[in-house]
């Protein structure tokens, strides 16, 4: 055995060593890509029911929004029927007690006149 000989097989060697001890950080890297996957694969799974309940609360939220769609129309049609109720109570009400409280106020006036008084409250 020459000297070059005994030179290849410590590279050898070394080389031997240096393979194995990255070896053990690529394997470790390997069961990290392993859990890595398993988290994953959980998330799925775990995601897929929680969309199909969203999917479900955003269609009841929907039917809910347009019943209170339709109450809010009808409370608003009620609201414009009672506006249109008071102004036409205001119309047909309101012009003949305006002339009723004139016409009484005309004749207390009168009757304070020809009693003597001067048809005005004293204050």
């Amino acid at each position: 055995m020459t000297g070059s000989d005994i030179a290849g097989l410590i590279a050898a060697g070394v080389f031997a060593i240096l393979v194995a001890l990255l070896a053990v950080p690529v394997l470790k890297l390997g069961k990290v890509f392993d859990e890595l996957r398993l988290a994953v694969r959980e998330l799925s799974d775990g995601t897929s029911p929680l969309l199909e309940e969203v999917t479900t609360t955003v269609a009841s939220t929907n039917a809910q929004l347009q019943k209170v769609d339709g109450i809010t129309n009808n409370v608003s049609d009620a609201t414009a029927n009672v506006t249109a109720l008071s102004s036409l109570a205001a119309t047909v009400l309101g012009g003949p007690l305006i002339k009723v409280a004139a016409f009484t106020h005309g004749v207390r006036s009168a009757v304070n006149a020809r009693s003597g008084g001067t048809g005005r409250r004293s204050r």
